[in-house]
């Protein structure tokens, strides 16, 4: 029998424990790269092709606070800008749902195309939600969920303004970072509620990035000052900023990651202490062999790191083929389109688990290297 053989042996002498082990890494270690992937895609949002390009003008006190319509004819006269559109929140509901799972803007339909760049759209839907005032388009995503087509028509609650609104879907776009969202005319939404003048926010795209701090300092200074000051910031910064009001979610998941790695690793090390346990007479009889601590030490060591591995294979595994080919927008309910697992995640889990296998081993090893021969054939005696 070869060493290999001899700790392969031991490690499954007991199968229902060692099932039971590798099953509890690999739980954890799904766990814990799901929540890192979930903390990367709150924290770090996709960056969607032109956005290096994109200009963000809000309230400067609030995002929740309305700007005037006065204001685009200013922003428009900047050199360095070449398109501004409106960007108004409506919080609509369909079918009386819990929750919104696709958002919805007010916009500049003859703008939307020359801002969102990545939009794409065929000519003829372009030109049919330009010309109906009560047209919509909407993203593939919801448009699938839904099961919208091209022409359909469709109601939304507000949750911001009084009464609803009835659409006609004019086109369904892809290309954009989020396929969820749906775009309207603003006019449509002045109209309805019966107070025009105001708007969401401005989304400006500028010529070349050369401009873009120019721009951005000459939007903020337009407005000092006045009744509705601005706060004018690239896209990119919108975005991060905007996650932060969500709280601090990265201390959040770190706490929940840290408590499933401990509980693992309590779990693990009791497992391979009970097993160690069951083995003093035969560790003694190796002793009085002639094995040294070191050797009996590896020999717990590749025993204990053999099952981290084989559970961390299967969790991070499982975590790479669910969320790399599984449909995340359908499993979340639209609350998180994409789901990436990358190198840097699966290199973290794989260490947490190599860890795994050293710590779990520390303890019986420390044990063994205590035990006598004497007290160690005395023990299962």
């Amino acid at each position: 029998m070869t060493l290999s053989t001899f700790i392969f042996k031991n490690a499954l002498r007991n199968k229902r424990r060692a099932l039971l082990s590798v099953s509890s890494v690999a739980a954890s270690l799904f766990l814990l790269v799901t929540l890192q992937v979930a903390l990367r895609e709150l924290t770090l949002p996709v960056e969607s092709a032109g956005a290096e390009l994109r200009v963000c003008a809000r309230n400067k006190v609030s995002l929740t606070n309305p700007l005037p319509a006065r204001q685009r004819t200013i922003i428009e006269k900047i050199p360095g800008v070449e398109g501004v559109t409106p960007f108004t929140w409506f919080g609509g509901q369909f079918q009386n749902e819990g929750a919104m799972t696709f958002a919805q803007f007010a916009m500049d339909a003859r703008e939307t195309r020359r801002v969102f760049t990545d939009l794409k759209l065929t000519a003829a839907e372009q030109a049919a939600y330009e010309s109906e005032k009560s047209s919509a388009i909407i993203g593939k995503i919801s448009a699938d969920k839904y099961h919208f087509k091209v022409g359909d028509h469709f109601t939304l609650d507000s949750t911001i303004y009084p009464g609803s609104l009835e659409f006609k879907i004019a086109g369904i776009f892809t290309g954009t970072a989020d396929d969820r969202m749906m775009m309207f005319h603003q006019e449509y939404l002045d109209e309805s509620i019966g107070t025009p003048g105001l708007v969401g926010m401005w989304w400006i795209k500028v010529k070349n990035a050369d401009d873009m701090p120019i721009v951005i300092k000459t939007i903020n200074d337009a407005f000092a000052n006045t009744a509705a000051e601005v706060r004018a910031e690239s896209e990119r910064n919108f975005q991060l900023g905007f996650i932060s009001m969500l709280g601090n979610i990265k201390t959040l998941i770190a706490s929940i990651s840290t408590v499933v790695v401990f509980t693992l690793v309590l779990v693990t090390a009791s497992t391979m202490s009970m097993a160690v346990r069951e083995r003093f007479r035969e560790l003694a009889i190796l002793k009085a062999l002639g094995f040294r601590r070191r050797e009996l030490f590896v020999f717990i060591l590749a025993e204990s790191f053999g099952l981290a591995v084989v559970g961390a294979v299967l969790g991070i595994g499982a975590a790479y083929c669910v969320y790399t080919f599984g449909n995340i927008s359908q499993m979340t309910h639209g609350i998180f389109v994409s789901f990436e697992v990358t190198p840097h995640i699966m290199g973290l889990a794989a260490l947490v688990a190599a860890l795994l296998g050293i710590i779990s081993a520390i303890a019986p090893s420390l044990a063994v290297a205590r035990m006598s021969v004497v007290n160690g054939l005395k023990t299962l005696d």
